[in-house]
């Protein structure tokens, strides 16, 4: 039996538990979180016991743990429990200050524990066969990438101030994402950005609008779309060019029915939000988790990728600022 002890008894937490409850060897221990209700809540639904995190990475008989909490505290239990011997997944992103980023993939090194980052996007079965067909040459050499990712509606302007703003919240997956399929680190950002949606995310300081251009050494291109609002759903689209063809992956629909009459065609919109596109890959990135702590695999993301891809944000917030593309 696999024993687990997940940080963090919100949205995510309950998704991740709900997933690691599907495997029949793996087990839920302990729960930590500084709202009782909600930790109490999930440990009667999983039979887990609700502890302190000394308690909880004391136990010699617990094998990993999963941070699903707030960001600011993720660095610190990464730490903390690689110092005691214990296999990592921990909710993206590793912190908001790079250098911090930093001592944790030192920390983590130093100790040799799995790590797995849950940049979920690289597990979703559509962007994984984007993939593939990308690094099996079905459209030749990659020579541009074109990433959309646009959500519902914007977060309470209240967020933006705890979130590090939309470079480093909601555009960080798709600099992953871009460094996954182009095969190679940018060596050039440039950003450009507005607030569009809502002022109160401007007044906070920050942008909700934005499109940044990333470049290799090697000549690729990417574009990354990003809006806070998408009157239609959730707009999740990635395409790749190249030499001899292209690769789509389109937005997964609420259903696949489509109505045609005299006055065209018309079907349903992309799926709402983040929890139900990615559903599978949530449950995806869990099952790589479970078998890198079995010695099965390695993980799809770690936190060299975690770091880069927060590089790449700090990169996109310079050249907002300067308008001027940023060199790496």
């Amino acid at each position: 039996m696999i024993n687990l002890c997940l940080f963090g008894a919100g949205r995510i937490g309950a998704i991740h538990a709900a997933n690691v409850a599907r495997h029949p060897q793996v087990n839920i221990k302990y729960i930590v979180d500084a709202y009782a209700p909600a930790a109490q809540k999930l440990a009667q639904l999983y039979g887990a016991d609700v502890v302190s995190t000394e308690r909880a990475l004391a136990d010699a008989e617990l094998h990993g743990v999963i941070i699903a909490s707030s960001t600011n505290t993720h660095a610190d239990l990464i730490e903390l429990s690689a110092a005691a011997d214990k296999a990592i997944f921990c909710e993206k992103p590793v912190d908001l200050d790079v250098a911090r980023v930093e001592a944790c993939l030192a920390s983590v090194e130093a100790s040799g524990v799995v790590c797995s980052i849950g940049f979920n996007r690289r597990y979703d079965p559509q962007f994984s066969n984007l993939q593939r067909a990308v690094r099996d040459g079905s459209i030749g050499t990659l020579e541009m990438l074109t990433i959309t990712s646009r959500d519902p509606s914007p977060p309470p302007a209240e967020y933006i101030g705890v979130s590090g703003g939309l470079f480093r919240d909601m555009m960080i997956h798709d600099f992953d994402m871009a460094r996954w399929l182009l095969g190679e680190e940018p060596v050039e950002v440039y950003a450009t950005a507005s607030c569009l949606v809502d002022p109160a995310i401007g007044e906070a300081g920050d942008v909700d609008t934005a499109l940044v251009t990333l470049k290799t050494a090697s000549g690729k291109l990417c574009q990354i779309s990003n809006s806070r609002r998408a009157s239609y759903g959730y707009d999740q689209r990635i395409e790749a060019f190249g030499s001899e063809g292209m690769v789509q992956a389109n937005n997964q629909l609420e259903n696949t029915v489509v109505v045609t009459d005299s006055a065209g065609s018309r079907s349903a919109k992309p799926q709402y939000f983040f929890l139900e596109r990615y559903e599978a890959a949530y449950r995806l990135e869990l099952d790589n988790f479970i078998a890198c702590i079995g010695g099965d695999a390695e993980p799809v993301a770690n936190t060299h990728d975690g770091l880069q891809s927060l590089r790449l944000a700090e990169a996109a917030v310079e050249s907002l600022r300067t308008g001027a593309a940023v060199l790496l």
